[in-house]
């Protein structure tokens, strides 16, 4: 009898088992997150600001990159929308000629967006503020991860215009605005509308 008994409550056991196997897991799919970017800024030359009586100098360059763009931000102490910095900014290929267009300066990258602010790069005293050289890398900037900025070389400074070029990995549409004291430049990450 105990092997009827055991035959029964094994087949009872397996029939249990069976009832609770173990669910798997399906496949998930992550939604993916799609950041719609602002692409309408275009290629083509930006200029703006006015000549001033007011002395203008640079007092630094920073950049960072973004989810749609990467980001320079030129540092000009008494600039301000109401008293913007004058500025011309275009696309060239590299190498970029001086200020003074007597010297050629390669930069690494698709295009080079040829920047000209006029500031100095040191004070009404002659001190430094600035320690751009030309044809050099700018101070302190690392561009190791950022998907659209390349390089940045110092063009030069001549008659109160600062020049930098920067290099990008292809023409891409960028846009260029000022707040208080600082004038900031945006270059997209693609010409679509997400990233």
């Amino acid at each position: 009898m105990r092997r009827w008994t055991a035959v029964p409550m094994a087949l009872a056991l397996a029939g249990i088992g069976a009832a609770v196997a173990p669910v798997t897991a399906s496949a998930v799919t992550p939604t993916a997150v799609v950041t719609v970017c602002e692409t309408g800024w275009g290629s083509l030359t930006k200029t703006g600001g006015a000549a001033t009586e007011d002395y203008r100098y640079m007092t630094g360059v920073r950049t960072g990159t973004h989810p749609c763009y990467d980001r320079m931000v030129v540092d000009v102490p008494g600039s301000s929308p109401a008293k913007p910095v004058k500025y011309r900014i275009e696309y060239q290929d590299s190498p970029i000629r001086t200020t003074t267009g007597d010297e050629p300066i390669p930069v690494a990258g698709g295009k080079v967006l040829n920047i000209v602010v006029w500031a100095h790069t040191y004070d009404a005293d002659w001190n430094r503020t600035y320690p751009m050289r030309t044809g050099e890398k700018l101070p302190g900037l690392d561009f190791t991860g950022y998907p659209t900025f390349v390089e940045a070389r110092g063009g030069g400074m001549h008659a109160g215009e600062t020049q930098i070029g920067l290099g990008v990995r292809d023409r891409l549409p960028y846009r260029v605005f000022q707040l208080d004291n600082r004038l900031v430049i945006d270059v997209a990450h693609t010409w679509g509308t997400t990233s």
